[in-house]
């Protein structure tokens, strides 16, 4: 007799319908985030891609309580995720850790990296978690750097060593969640994978949940045990890694994996998907995608589609 299988685990991050509105003077408003529902679980890796402008880092920022929504919700481990107005938030939101694009602004050049991994640790304990026998210096070597680095200052370290340096002062606050808002991007080819390995390994080992956002999807391929794809605020498809990859259903992640360099050279954007990613303050009727889509027909450009339960937003699949 075949044993019943288990019920999934409860999201420890759950995001329902997110708007997020940004307003520049003189302009309508923008909707950076347009209704945007995803969910992450422990020791899940939750791969974000999509082209710059599309609403990934705006996205991550909500998650972390550092913009305020328009509408919709956030829930880490049940906790509403309020927006940080003051300078202390909810011990229990202090499990939500992020690591940021810039290495080079994300710590403080005035203090000692072993200080700062020390503030970690604080957060930690302050949380009530059971004080355990790290130091910065156990911290430095979990993310493969020696203990001396403790004793010196940000600057000191290139920009792939400030990366985890970064990641280890998240670490010490014993995170359940760890966002990762495009950290690779600004570090150079070989220290990418590295870092992103790096961060999806500690995760899975701590029982954490990582959200990992950034555009290179050959890397999120390798790390990513789902991946959401994201166009204009809004997702347009998910799901395991392996049928995204293999079997993208949605036109414009069909244009994505198109467009990722192949050994032999290959890999650019099809020629049929002229223009770039339209104004999120004035975003086309219907399916945003639609002026660009080699695929669209009548209905696209009067009706957005919905992220159906198979995971695409697409009138193909809807209609089918």
């Amino acid at each position: 007799m075949t044993p019943p299988t288990p019920p999934p685990t409860p999201p420890l991050l759950s995001v329902d319908d997110l708007v997020v509105q940004y307003h520049r003077p003189g302009a309508p408003p923008t909707r950076a985030v347009a209704g945007v529902s995803l969910e992450v679980r422990a020791r899940e890796v939750v791969g974000l891609v999509g082209e710059s402008g599309c609403g990934k880092s705006t996205l991550a920022r909500a998650v972390c309580g550092l913009t305020t929504p328009k509408e919709g919700g956030i829930t880490f481990d049940g906790t509403p995720v309020r927006p940080l107005k003051v300078r202390r938030r909810a011990p229990a939101l202090t499990a939500v850790q992020m690591v940021f694009q810039d290495p080079y602004g994300s710590l403080n050049p005035r203090r000692r990296v072993g200080a700062q991994i020390a503030d970690g640790i604080r957060t930690a304990a302050g949380r009530g978690e059971a004080a355990g026998p790290e130091t910065p210096e156990d911290f430095l070597t979990r993310v493969g750097l020696p203990e001396s680095a403790a004793q010196r200052y940000p600057q000191e370290f290139s920009g792939g060593q400030r990366q985890r340096i970064a990641i280890a002062r998240a670490l010490a606050a014993r995170p359940r969640l760890l966002v990762g808002d495009e950290p690779i991007s600004a570090l150079d080819a070989s220290a990418q994978l590295q870092v992103a390995t790096l961060m999806r390994s500690l995760a899975v080992e701590s029982g954490a949940g990582l959200l990992f956002i950034s555009h290179d999807l050959s890397v999120v391929r390798l790390i990513a045990d789902r991946i959401a794809v994201m166009y204009l605020g809004r997702i347009v498809e998910i799901g395991p890694t392996a049928e995204v990859w293999d079997n993208p259903r949605h036109p414009y992640t069909q244009a994505l994996l198109a467009a990722v360099p192949q050994p032999d050279g290959a890999g650019r954007l099809p020629a049929e998907l002229p223009g770039d990613v339209p104004d999120p303050s004035a975003p086309p009727s219907g399916c945003r995608f639609h002026p660009r889509c080699p695929r669209a027909f009548d209905d696209c450009d009067r009706e957005e589609p919905q992220l159906i339960a198979d995971g695409v937003a697409c009138h193909l699949y809807a209609a089918a």
